[in-house]
């Protein structure tokens, strides 16, 4: 028997009537996987399919807010829109297994409470048990490839709202780019208040990251300035219906205290693409983080990618600082 037709074999057996439908236990001990390794997600994707529904059904969830009501979150959205630099490196996060291998390692610690990425992504992770007992968020609009015309016309091409709540997921989050300039900003503002309106609905979190953005030299960049983040906090806050179950998710710039002062909605602070020094970075994280209604950190390539590769290392100073 070749290898490909051994491991669905495998997977059929791991996904097949009577193997752990109450999801208590995974292979290898990974309680709620499905599979133990990249070669069997692959074969549960082709043979099984509905083994997904499956297990986004039996995980074990959790609570938004517990504890000491604080987040710790890893961030793994930005493939979706075709950037996939990191730092000086434009092919960085090419791979999908060795960026499943940064979250898992992330996700292990037991300070991270939970994830943001594209389905694809949680789908994986789900089927290899990384989600149990973790916070989750989807990724709606993903629209705006990186470097496009269109960019700025940021659609809703990934998770709906309506998956998000059926599948058990906290919440969703939306990127939010506003240019004066740019008609595809209305489209973006238009979906995004309809999308809050449904998660609302539904009782899921919409975690929107605002920016004032323009082109300069053909490329799309987002004004850090305080005033601009302030601007763009106050656009976004206003969408939908309510905003009972609205979130920011915002960058650490300079005047945190007087950004923050524009508004009452719970915050989790990005990493974005690492540009300074780690200890630069983790202190402005610190600080940040010392404003009461700065809830946490949600972050990506900062954790993932770090620049002595150490993601473990770079996970436990997050967390450190949030716990």
């Amino acid at each position: 028997m070749s290898d490909v037709a051994t491991t669905a074999g495998n997977a059929a057996t791991l996904i097949g009537p009577g193997n752990r439908n109450d999801g208590s236990s995974g292979r290898n001990g990974v309680a709620g996987s499905t599979c133990s390794t990249y070669a069997e997600v692959t074969a549960v994707r082709a043979t099984h399919p509905q083994a997904i529904a499956e297990a986004w059904a039996r995980r074990r969830r959790r609570a938004t807010v517990s504890g000491d009501e604080r987040l710790m979150i890893v961030a793994a959205d930005h493939p979706a829109r075709g950037a996939l630099s990191v730092g000086a490196n434009p092919t960085a996060m090419n791979s999908r297994s060795d960026l499943l291998d940064r979250l898992r390692t992330a996700l292990a610690n037991p300070g991270v409470d939970g994830v943001l990425a594209t389905s694809d992504i949680l789908e994986d992770l789900l089927l290899l048990g990384a989600l149990e007992d973790k916070v989750v968020f989807s990724s709606m609009n993903r629209g705006g490839l990186a470097g496009a015309s269109f960019e700025l016309d940021d659609r809703m091409t990934a998770a709906t709202a309506k998956w998000t709540i059926d599948a058990g997921l906290n919440g969703a989050k939306m990127l939010n780019r506003v240019d004066l300039t740019d008609e595809g900003t209305l489209n973006m503002l238009t979906a995004a208040a309809a999308a809050i309106d449904e998660l609302a609905a539904g009782g899921a979190i919409a975690m929107l990251e605002p920016f004032l953005s323009n082109r300069v030299d053909g490329k799309v960049r987002n004004d850090l300035t305080a005033d601009a983040v302030i601007k763009s906090m106050h656009i976004v806050q206003g969408l939908g219906s309510t905003s009972a179950y609205t979130w920011l998710k915002l960058p650490v710039v300079e005047e945190m205290e007087r950004v923050m002062d524009a508004t009452t909605l719970p915050t989790l602070l990005l990493g974005g693409d690492p540009q300074t020094a780690p200890d630069e970075t983790f202190a402005s994280w610190e600080r940040a983080l010392q404003i009461p209604s700065v809830r946490g950190l949600i972050v990506g390539r900062t954790l993932l990618y770090p620049a002595d590769d150490d993601v473990a290392t770079a996970v436990d100073t997050a967390v450190s600082l949030v716990r």
